[in-house]
């Protein structure tokens, strides 16, 4: 009877058995991942809101309360922050894709006698795409443009429903903040008896670098998002908003923010302000300053040096993620980076303990 309840199973089926369980859980993940966004946007939003649930759960609020109180100022004043920057959004959106064949054949001719140069010097063939006039390219370069475009729209309204996601995910975020404790202890009960206090132990590491790291980093990219749209707004670039709050939202990933920002505004700065070379250096400096500032002030105040998440980790994680998964997995690279990091420490330190490790001795 107790073999048959796996009490006394060998290590070896035990292993196979967790192993199987964590494969089927990852594929079940893929095969659902059409449908998964608005439960992932949920459960992050729920996290992150969770520790005020808990704050005022402590003083006295009872937590359904507390929860749909939080839930509903959360989404209320996110949809009041949408509502007001949509529309000068959509302007620059629309001016941008009025301007952009202009800025695409200017960049194509500034650049192009420099490439031609490279070629020559590495005696290298030119590629004929290069030599035909700047019409015919960008008429090339729009098509692919608009059918990119249009193929992601086409899949992304394939892919999940947008009423479906801003109605889902509200009700995700409540029931997991209003139910948490019910949650946490229902799965502290399937634990295995003999491994209990051990995946404890790591939860908790997990939830520790989880809380340090999501948090730190959602308000270190609100923070650089602000900074950014605002100092590009200020010095007068075009489109800076749209490329100031995009740099911001994606710092997540260290470095890729800032480069993709600096690249794009003094590409525009370049085609707006020149030959004013003070005010396109006034423009790079920003994303210098704002990456100084991320890397120095903002991500040792609120994200900390105890995450144990190295950038090369994390940045190798989010592009994994979202070559598996889309935008889900761009989601969730950080959270499976942290479980993963934790996980395989855990594992080090275990297999230095081991006869593999210290050997006969």
């Amino acid at each position: 009877m107790r073999e048959r309840f796996g009490i006394e199973m060998p290590v070896q089926r035990r292993t196979v058995f967790w192993v199987g369980l964590c494969l089927g859980f990852l594929a079940l993940l893929w095969l659902l991942r059409a449908v998964l966004l608005p439960f992932a946007l949920g459960m992050a939003i729920a996290f992150l809101l969770d520790p005020l649930v808990g704050w005022l759960e402590r003083h006295g609020v009872r937590r359904a309360i507390a929860a749909t109180g939080i839930i509903l100022t959360f989404f209320a004043i996110a949809s009041a922050v949408i509502i007001l920057i949509t529309p000068v959004i959509l302007e620059q959106v629309s001016a941008l894709a009025v301007r952009l064949p202009g800025l695409l054949a200017w960049a194509r001719d500034a650049l192009l006698p420099w490439v031609r140069h490279l070629f020559e010097r590495f005696h290298v063939p030119i590629p004929a795409g290069l030599s035909e006039p700047s019409g015919a390219a960008m008429q090339r370069v729009a098509a692919i443009v608009t059918a990119l475009v249009g193929g992601v729209l086409s899949r992304g309204l394939a892919l999940f429903n947008v009423v479906a996601l801003l109605a889902i995910t509200p009700l995700v975020a409540f029931y997991l903040l209003r139910d948490w404790p019910k949650i946490v202890a229902q799965v502290d009960d399937w634990l295995p008896r003999q491994h209990r206090e051990v995946i404890r132990e790591q939860v908790a590491k997990i939830e520790e670098v989880l809380s340090g790291f999501a948090r730190g980093s959602a308000l270190v990219c609100l923070a650089q998002a602000i900074f950014y749209a605002v100092a590009l707004t200020a010095v007068g670039l075009d489109f800076g908003l749209i490329i100031g709050l995009s740099a911001g939202f994606i710092s997540f990933v260290p470095y890729v923010g800032a480069l993709f920002g600096f690249l794009s505004s003094v590409g525009v700065a370049l085609y707006q302000f020149w030959p004013d070379w003070v005010r396109v250096a006034g423009v790079g400096g920003i994303f210098f300053f704002g990456q100084f500032m991320q890397d120095y002030v903002l991500v040792p105040r609120l994200v900390g040096d105890q995450v144990g998440l190295h950038p090369l980790w994390v940045m190798f994680g989010v592009l994994a993620g979202g070559a598996l998964f889309g935008f889900l997995g761009v989601l969730l690279a950080v959270p499976a980076c942290a479980v993963i990091g934790v996980l395989l420490r855990f594992a080090l330190g275990r297999y230095k303990e081991s006869h593999l490790y210290l050997g006969d001795a």
